[in-house]
């Protein structure tokens, strides 16, 4: 009789468990998919951001169906600390990563990645390309096993980014920067970012829709230096066609340390051919017209791939339960400023595409094949190319990197986050960003994404109406309080739909200097060579920055050790050539804003007065 029972209990007890695990299998079924694209030195240089010169149909497209954020700001512009941040959630003091050196878990805390959340939530994750920064700085291992399912995927071609494969005019091979390919003169036939695209889609075709939900995170190589392309995508921009940068002095009054004098671009060869001085010389403008030309063709060249693997996720059955995020790492000056590359606390250094796809909300849900269809650019009529440059949902609050885990947090149905504390460094869950969620479904409810809303803009208007979200499949996302900016535009036309959501008043980002004037370590100091840190801070119509004082061994800035201070107004000068901060008709509003800087991001999260 007992035996009976005893076989009875664990009867019952298999079948809850086997019902429990039903439940679970079916739960992560419904949960979305994330596909997390990243882009190496991506400006917003793209159609979708009014660059009617560029040639970029796959984004564009991406664009069209997605919430694209106007002005998104990293946290520092340099690849490491900026990919640490964005994947950890957390700011560069907090991660204590200002290198391409250090790897958080080492100096700062075993924080739970954004990978790893899903990871841990039942996800398939995939790393392919660069998505954590390679080598030290993530452990020699992408941060597996930690954030990822499976080994990170690195093209094997990648073991030929410093050989001397670019053909100059004399016959022999160079390292140049500039260094359009044709297809024989790459040895191993594919480029890396073509063969991290190849693993992509064999991924998306490989899995079916009754598995486990994924989060494949795909980082694409170019426009990073060097330009090695398909020398194809060089024939979409004649150099007839090229603008160089008008503003290529310095900003006036601007202090020395914040210059950065690009010592990596030095390296190649076609650059140090062409014996400018350092730290503050400038390349010809004959050779601006190719940098440009090729920072442009590599841009391009990526937007096929993208559009390759945006092809692939629709053709394989996933458009409509995939959300799908788009953005840069940071920026990259194309010689404004006289500056080129990364390495500043400038506007164009921080600012990057960002742009959120999320079916039946930011787009309709379409059948297979009809969501993203590839765009070959180079078989395309030019009026095709430049179809999608007006997006039908655009967003121009204040966002930053750091928002971004949150944001895929809460629309994916995770857990988001909480805000860390002051003393973040033992708290393995926590976020310094703030999920932006609520402005997605902001817009969204005040619009009805029908496929007449992605009629080619040069055809017709887009078609509005009114509407309920309550069916779109978007998680229950309370609105922020009425009370705020206007920061969401619909555009559509000749007509535009508003919605007003408090958000952020400011933005904040940092970079590490060795020193008050430039160095050879300027861009990149090692942690033991950090003696300043620029704290800058984006406003609505103004930048602030103070480089103080910092001490490495306690990791701590001294505010009361000053070395500069520097203020843009970009109301009266969008492209921030001068430094009006010792303006005497700027005393009040810099007091204010150095106030404001001390306070830190904190002091600007939603909802907080």
């Amino acid at each position: 009789m007992a035996a009976a029972l005893q076989r009875s209990a664990c009867l019952i007890a298999s079948v809850l468990l086997s019902l429990m695990s039903e439940k679970s299998v079916s739960s992560e079924l419904s949960r979305p998919n994330v596909l997390f694209l990243v882009v190496d030195d991506l400006r917003p240089k793209l159609g979708c951001y009014g660059e009617t010169n560029m040639v970029t149909p796959n984004i564009d497209q991406l664009a069209a169906k997605s919430l694209v954020f106007e002005r998104a700001y990293v946290q520092q512009a340099l690849c490491s600390p900026s990919r640490t941040s964005f994947l950890t959630g957390r700011r560069p003091d907090t991660t204590r990563t200002y290198d391409l050196h250090v790897y958080f878990r080492n100096i700062a805390g075993n924080y739970t990645t954004l990978p790893q959340h899903f990871k841990n939530n039942g996800y398939i994750t995939q790393s392919v390309g660069k998505i954590f920064h390679p080598g030290p700085t993530s452990g020699n291992t992408d941060d597996y096993p930690f954030s990822w399912t499976f080994p990170a995927r690195h093209a094997p071609s990648r073991k030929y980014f410093t050989d001397k494969i670019c053909p100059g005019p004399d016959g022999k091979l160079y390292n140049n920067a500039v260094c359009p390919l044709e297809r024989s003169q790459i040895p191993s036939g594919k480029l890396p970012d073509e063969e991290n695209a190849d693993f992509a889609v064999s991924f998306l075709q490989n899995r079916s829709v009754d598995q486990k939900p994924f989060f494949l995170a795909l980082g694409f190589h170019k426009p990073h230096l060097p330009f090695r392309y398909d020398a194809k995508y060089k024939d979409l921009y004649p150099l007839s066609k090229i603008k160089i940068a008008d503003n290529q002095n310095v900003p006036m009054m601007m202090p020395y340390v914040s210059f950065a004098p690009w010592d990596y671009l030095r390296t190649f060869q076609d650059i140090r051919a062409l014996n400018v001085s350092w730290p503050f010389g400038v390349i010809p403008n004959d050779f601006q017209y190719l940098m440009r030309q090729s920072y442009s063709a590599a841009t391009s060249f990526t937007d096929a791939l993208v559009g390759r693997v945006l092809a692939a996720l629709d053709q394989s059955g996933f458009a409509n339960n995939t959300i799908i995020t788009f953005h840069g790492d940071h920026g990259w000056h194309l010689g404004e400023h006289m500056e080129w590359t990364k390495h500043t606390n400038f506007d164009i250094a921080l600012r990057i595409p960002l742009m959120f796809h999320v079916p039946g909300v930011t787009a309709p849900k379409l059948p297979p094949g009809k969501t993203f269809p590839f765009k070959d650019a180079l078989k395309m009529p030019i009026d095709e190319n430049t179809r999608h440059t007006n997006n039908p949902l655009t967003n121009d609050g204040l966002v930053e990197a750091v928002d971004i885990y949150p944001t895929i947090s809460e629309l994916a149905g995770l857990d988001i986050p909480p805000t860390c504390s002051r003393n973040p460094f033992s708290e393995t869950f926590c976020t310094e960003g703030a999920s932006f969620a609520s402005l997605i479904k902001s817009v969204a409810k005040d619009v009805t994404i029908t496929s007449d809303t992605f009629r080619d803009v040069s055809k017709s208007s887009y078609h509005i109406m009114d509407t309920n979200i309550a069916s779109s499949g978007l998680n229950d996302m309370g609105i922020a309080s009425s009370k705020g900016t206007d920061v969401t535009r619909m555009s559509t036309g000749h007509r535009t739909s508003r919605s007003k959501v408090q958000w952020k008043r400011a933005v904040f980002s940092q970079y590490p200097r060795p020193s008050f004037f430039p160095s050879r370590s300027t861009i990149d100091p090692s942690l033991n060579e950090i003696i300043i840190m620029g704290y800058t801070m984006r406003t609505d119509k103004h930048r602030y920055t103070e480089w103080v004082a910092y001490d490495h061994t306690t990791f701590s800035a001294n505010w009361t050790h000053v070395y500069a201070r520097e203020l843009y107004d970009y109301s009266a000068d969008p492209e921030g050539n001068f430094n009006v901060v010792d303006v005497p008709a700027y005393s009040d509003l810099a007091v204010q804003l150095a106030q404001q800087l001390r306070d830190g991001w904190r002091s600007v999260l939603p909802g907080r007065s």
